[in-house]
């Protein structure tokens, strides 16, 4: 075993010769060319050959044959792929999935004109701390906070950068070695394994749990009110669905309970919606301003998920709480920048200004599914000109994804394909290790293609794409 790995590693080419050979190598003439690409070049050579002899020395179940017929074009391939990745970190991704708002393919798309708008304001100066009218310093929180009170009919507002830092800051602000009370149903854990329990722990508050899993009562919550009681807190299932013989405490009650022992009740409304999902067939979900309307003191809620802005957390409510969750020295750490506040700037006015249509993760949610069959059907007759694959029209279902509705199912149309030589797996993992990566999902031995989350010209790509499956 030991001679057939050293033969192998043996035959490993040098980096001069790995070099050498990409000049006659079309794809890679832009890196040889360019003198400052040199380097990387070089850097890159190196990581792809230490890969291969990790590889070596890990496994060799194919004959010396094989291994010497697929060496060059594994090598070249591998060194392609790292150096077209070399060019930035953060690529451009297809997403084919038909998950609208994609947590790992960054959530919620900005409308166009947000996007320039965030680009004028990122290559000028401008006033984001300064009153241009007195000539003094200002507040970053001013070119937002009308809108949003405008929007969800609050008294104040503020941004910090997303919503587990809102609830973070509150805790701090209003419960630091105190008590929080919150339902058992409602200690959720979000992205990244952050849970709502550690979050609050991290404020400084001390959690009190009432009720069960799937029931709490308002008598729960009254029941264990004492002195050291600090807020009473509301935390919204995103994530999952209680069903069955479930009972909750609404926000209205607990702002009647609240007034009664003079304690403030906030929420965490996590995937909060200016819009009423229902009339689009989603379930029941209270909008931002019903939850405001109801009298909390204080709600927060992201602005990357149903909201389709950028990474925010929003904070709205009662003008003396908002007050002094400025005044926490938190808020420094937790600011947003100027890129941020362009974003959810452009993207309140949208919401002010027009309508659903206007917001691309709303435009997604509510297209009509004639117009998926349409699309999903021309791409399909495009991929089946491809003599290397086979592809058909399927129905299938989407997801809203980011923790918002995580019951619903979106009936869509899907592209079904796969290859008339190799595996499913190897179709799935050329779209996305192409130079666009395109991701798409696996069911039922088909590579799905779903056209719900297909931006203008992703339909031709996926077809060049796939037009260079060579099995």
């Amino acid at each position: 075993m030991q001679k057939e790995i050293h033969r192998r590693l043996r035959a490993l080419p040098a980096v001069h010769e790995v070099i050498s050979r990409l000049e006659d190598e079309t794809e890679f003439r832009p890196f040889m060319t360019n003198e400052r690409c040199l380097p990387r070049l070089t850097h890159c050579v190196r990581q792809v050959l230490q890969s291969a002899r990790e590889t070596i020395s890990q496994n060799h179940t194919d004959s010396f044959e094989e291994f010497e017929a697929t060496l060059w074009p594994g090598l070249l391939s591998e060194l392609f792929l790292r150096l077209t990745r070399a060019e930035s970190s953060l690529r451009r991704v297809i997403n084919a999935t038909g998950v609208v708002l994609h947590t790992n393919c960054g959530r919620a798309l900005l409308a166009p004109e947000v996007a320039r708008f965030v680009a004028d304001q990122g290559e000028r100066y401008s006033n984001l701390e300064l009153n241009i009218e007195t000539g003094e310093r200002g507040s970053r929180y001013a070119h937002v906070e009308e809108l949003l009170c405008r929007l969800t009919g609050a008294e104040a507002a503020m941004v910090v950068n997303n919503n587990a830092a809102a609830v973070l800051l509150m805790m701090n602000t209003f419960a630091q070695g105190k008590e929080v009370i919150v339902s058992r149903g409602e200690l959720v854990e979000v992205g990244g394994s952050f849970r709502i329990p550690e979050v609050l722990k991290a404020g400084g508050a001390k959690l009190v749990e009432v009720g069960a899993t799937n029931k709490t009562w308002l008598k729960d919550y009254e029941a264990v009110i004492g002195p050291d009681t600090a807020l009473l807190l509301k935390v919204h299932t995103s994530n999952y669905r209680v069903e069955g013989f479930t009972h909750a405490v609404s926000g209205s009650e607990l702002v009647e309970l609240g007034e009664k022992h003079d304690v403030p009740v906030m929420e965490d409304l996590g995937s909060g919606s200016f819009f009423d999902g229902t009339n689009l067939g989603f379930p029941p979900e209270p909008t931002i301003k019903q939850t405001v309307k109801a009298g909390l003191s204080l709600v927060s809620f992201s602005g990357d998920k149903l909201l389709g802005g950028p990474q925010a957390g929003i904070i709205v409510g009662k003008r003396v709480f908002v007050e002094k969750l400025r005044k926490n020295q938190l808020t420094r750490a937790l600011r947003v920048d100027k890129l941020t506040l362009a974003a959810l700037e452009g993207t309140l006015r949208l919401y002010e200004n027009g309508g659903i249509e206007d917001i691309p993760v709303w435009r997604m949610l509510s297209v009509p599914l004639d117009k998926l069959h349409k699309v999903a059907s021309e791409l399909v007759m495009a991929l089946q000109l491809n003599p290397k694959i086979f592809a058909e029209l399927q129905e299938d279902v989407s997801q809203v994804g980011g923790g918002a509705w995580p019951t619903a199912e979106l009936p869509t149309w899907v592209c079904a394909v796969r290859p008339k030589q190799g595996s499913i797996i190897e179709l799935e993992t050329f779209l996305r290790l192409g130079p666009v990566a395109i991701l798409s999902r696996i069911h039922k031995d088909w590579v799905l293609i779903d056209v719900r989350t297909l931006l203008n010209g992703d339909s031709e790509e996926i077809v060049r794409r796939l037009g260079e499956w060579d099995r």
